[in-house]
């Protein structure tokens, strides 16, 4: 049995990229001591704390469709639903060790839990 580090998410809206194409489908890996700690030196961060979000999740988002890189600059062009949403889904996989995350059912509002997939180690 492996250690999961590594979880697949699908954002609610999506990324827009600036050719205009849709990246819905990620992979978020489980952060670690420096991904918490070295943001807290970024400039952005020191003038902002909320910025800190940004770079947290940059970090941790290693695929977003087909994107070749995820930086900041990406997570600052997510819609806010899709922040919200991946800000969650890192406190679930990071903090409660669960895997799962909250869903709404957009027809009726009933909340549930969806199970994460997990991809094993890298």
């Amino acid at each position: 049995m492996s250690f999961v580090t590594e979880y697949e998410f699908t954002l609610p809206k999506g990324y827009v990229d600036k050719h205009g194409s849709l990246h819905r489908e990620g992979i978020m890996r489980l952060a670690t001591a420096a991904d918490e700690i070295l943001p807290l030196k970024d400039p952005r961060v020191q003038q902002n704390p909320a910025y800190l979000t940004i770079i947290l999740l940059s970090r941790v988002i290693t695929k977003l469709g087909d994107l070749q890189t995820i930086n900041p600059g990406v997570v600052e062009g997510l819609f806010s639903a899709d922040l919200a949403f991946l800000q969650q889904f890192y406190r679930q996989i990071n903090e409660s060790g669960l895997p799962g995350v909250e869903a709404e059912c957009p027809r009726c509002d009933h909340k549930f839990m969806v199970e994460v997939t997990g991809l094993g180690e890298v």
